[in-house]
């Protein structure tokens, strides 16, 4: 008993000098994998760029947590969240024309309606509904009336927040839904780096579609149009990057907003910004602990 007694004190004692000389040692549990996010912006037929960036993340078997998106970009995300390739969506981004989504209507309040685009996406995509998606999947639109952003995710089906998601204004009329007026999500926030991350993604890749420059004046109604988004876009621009990782920047300002007929160079440029993006992305893979704030400037992307 005394024997025993002994070692007692002199295990207490070996406790109380580990204290004093640090803390004990933290078990060693491997990080959890990252779960990356994609936030596609707008663009119109500059949308096929996401299909080349998506191109290389299959390529590179980088895994997808979640997508998001806006405008053109929402019929990406939606298209790739169902199921559906990038090879597919490629083939129906250059072989679409503004007739196979929307028809001529002229009215107060917009010379197209968009009915026709579920025709559209009913051919391109795999599943209908937000909780079918193989993914998670968010889609943004923007309330006429108020200006802020109208988010769909978790359930139903995903035509009608598409349609209104798209509705550029001007050219297409706005979507009723449930008393609103909905217009294109790019209104009220360029590119849902916020909703990728809403969704669970803990490092979020926002691809960015610039519009040509302003050093010339427009020339028609849909310049001006485009003109009037590319301000109002800057105003959002601190935000969605703030809530980014990492911001791709496919090359498409040379390729003008209807240039359906671009598609390879579109594709290329989707492809070339992603390459350059991967070592960063496989990075995290390797080592989940990355965070904000280490990313360096890579040709064809902006650091966030």
């Amino acid at each position: 008993m005394a024997r025993r007694g002994h070692e007692a004190a002199r295990a207490l004692r070996s406790f109380f000098s580990a204290l004093r000389h640090g803390p004990l040692p933290k078990a060693n549990h491997p990080a959890a994998p990252p779960r990356i996010g994609l936030a596609l912006g707008g663009g119109f037929a500059r949308g096929i760029a996401h299909a080349g960036v998506l191109e290389v993340f299959q390529r590179y078997q980088i895994p997808i947590h979640s997508i998001a998106g806006v405008s053109a970009g929402s019929i990406v995300a939606a298209a790739y969240a169902s199921g559906a390739s990038p090879a597919e969506i490629s083939r129906a981004g250059c072989a679409m024309r503004l007739g196979d989504v929307a028809s001529w209507s002229l009215g107060r309040m917009g010379l197209v309606v968009s009915e026709r685009m579920k025709r559209f996406l009913e051919r391109l995509m795999k599943r209908y509904r937000f909780e079918e998606m193989q993914i998670r999947l968010g889609v943004l639109a923007t309330d006429l009336c108020t200006g802020e952003s109208v988010c769909f995710r978790d359930s139903g089906d995903v035509f009608l927040p598409i349609r209104a998601s798209c509705s550029y204004p001007g050219l297409f009329q706005p979507v009723r839904h449930d008393g609103r007026l909905l217009v294109d999500g790019a209104m009220s926030m360029e590119i849902p780096a916020l909703l990728a991350r809403q969704l669970g993604a803990t490092h979020v890749i926002s691809v960015h579609l610039p519009a040509q420059g302003g050093e010339r004046p427009p020339s028609n109604v849909f310049q001006v149009v485009n003109r009037c988004f590319q301000i109002l876009q800057t105003r959002t621009e601190e935000s969605w990057r703030a809530a980014s990782d990492l911001v791709i920047t496919p090359d498409v300002r040379a390729i003008e907003w209807d240039g359906f007929g671009c598609g390879p160079e579109l594709l290329k440029a989707g492809e070339a910004a992603a390459l350059s993006a991967i070592p960063k992305v496989q990075g995290w893979l390797e080592n989940p602990e990355l965070v904000r704030g280490s990313l360096t400037a890579l040709p064809g992307t902006i650091p966030a």
